[in-house]
């Protein structure tokens, strides 16, 4: 299980570097939110889920408990992620309304 997320997570981070790296706006926020993707994934799986334990300490559990840490930051990641693919559609948008095309350096091929 353990390969074929890190398997999954490589794939994600490289095919969102292939698409940031592209030289039309739309194929680079595609390439920015699959990026994000796989940072989730990769902050979710290093945070050793747990199941069924509480995620805070309480009194009189003595069979341990889950790191709410991990939880929060992904919640963060997609919050902020979120965020950023808005902000660079609206981006985009005025860039291709400005110049009349949808490259990134402003210039047909």
């Amino acid at each position: 299980m353990e390969a074929l997320l890190a398997s999954l997570i490589g794939l994600l981070t490289a095919c969102g570097v292939y698409l940031a790296l592209r030289g039309r706006t739309f194929p680079v926020v595609l390439g920015l939110t699959l990026l994000s993707y796989a940072v989730n994934l990769f902050l979710f799986a290093m945070g050793r889920l747990t199941i069924g334990r509480p995620p805070v300490i309480g009194a009189g559990l003595g069979g341990g408990y889950a790191d709410p840490v991990p939880q929060a930051l992904v919640l963060t990641a997609i919050v902020i992620g979120f965020a950023m693919t808005a902000f660079v559609i609206m981006l985009a948008l005025k860039a291709r309304a400005e110049m009349g095309n949808d490259h990134v350096d402003g210039e047909y091929e």
